[in-house]
């Protein structure tokens, strides 16, 4: 029996990507998943292929910037499953997804860095803010937070997205403190480039995408993009009893990009 079967997870931005494949994998394990997105097509499909699989899951729209329809997310999925038991904060966006190429700081309209900060650091709050009193009433609460390698490095036309996941890494610890009275841990992962649709398209707006596609995997030890399933693996960890022990933690999943400042050319991986 999995350690998390049973567990009733609330995970934002799940129509595609590390969401959806965390959705899935968490299903298999036999969590009960409410799946949550804009993408209304998309993230019904997530959750319907799920139940076709044989697993338990639910679909609420939610709009992670609008506190109401945060609210109206978490009271959906305690009234389908009884309660919450983990919060994946996994909703996100980058710059280029709304200025193209143009996301340095001479080029970047100011409106589009406070929509990153708005979507990537205070929606995770009020996200948890909202999940909070379902998640006190569990036995075993958690709440899990999409950061980034880029947290603690700086990347080209990543300002923003950055400043977001740099911020996610402290916020994290501060709820952990806030909220180790009620037994929720509070914990973030920060992956390097994975192969999910935002980052294609992050790839694809770039001068060279085969070249810049080739810089981002040439920095890691394990040659090769990220799998979506992998940080969905590192999620149901973090969420599960085997992880009761960790508490307010920046855990990397990025193949060791930041475990040197090399590239795999100088130890003839290339």
């Amino acid at each position: 029996m999995s350690s998390i079967e049973g567990k009733r997870f609330v995970i934002t931005g799940s129509a595609m990507g590390i969401g959806s494949a965390t959705a899935r994998v968490a299903a298999s394990k036999g969590a009960l998943v409410m799946v949550s997105d804009l993408d209304d097509e998309a993230g019904e499909a997530v959750a319907a292929g799920i139940r076709s699989d044989g697993g338990t899951a639910a679909y609420q729209h939610c709009d992670v910037s609008d506190p109401s329809q945060v609210e109206a997310l978490m009271a959906a999925a305690a009234e389908a499953f009884g309660g919450i038991d983990v919060l994946h904060n996994n909703a996100g966006i980058h710059e280029t997804a709304l200025a193209g190429e143009n996301t340095t700081v001479e080029d970047m309209p100011i409106d589009v860095f406070r929509k990153v900060i708005e979507i990537n650091a205070v929606a995770p709050w009020v996200c948890t803010k909202m999940a909070v009193p379902y998640l006190k009433q569990s036995d075993y609460a958690s709440v899990i937070n999409a950061a980034s390698t880029g947290a603690q490095s700086g990347y080209p036309r990543n300002s923003a997205y950055g400043t977001s996941k740099g911020g996610i890494r402290l916020q994290t610890q501060n709820l952990a403190v806030d909220l180790a009275p009620y037994g929720i841990r509070v914990n973030c992962y920060g992956p390097t480039a994975i192969a999910t649709e935002m980052v294609t398209r992050f790839v694809n707006q770039s001068e060279n995408p085969a070249e810049f596609e080739r810089a981002l995997i040439n920095t890691s030890l394990i040659p090769r993009l990220g799998r979506p399933e992998e940080v969905g693996e590192l999620v149901c960890f973090l969420a599960s009893p085997e992880a009761s022990f960790i508490n307010g933690a920046y855990i990397l999943i990025d193949g060791g990009s930041l475990a040197w400042r090399g590239t795999v050319d100088q130890i003839g991986m290339g």
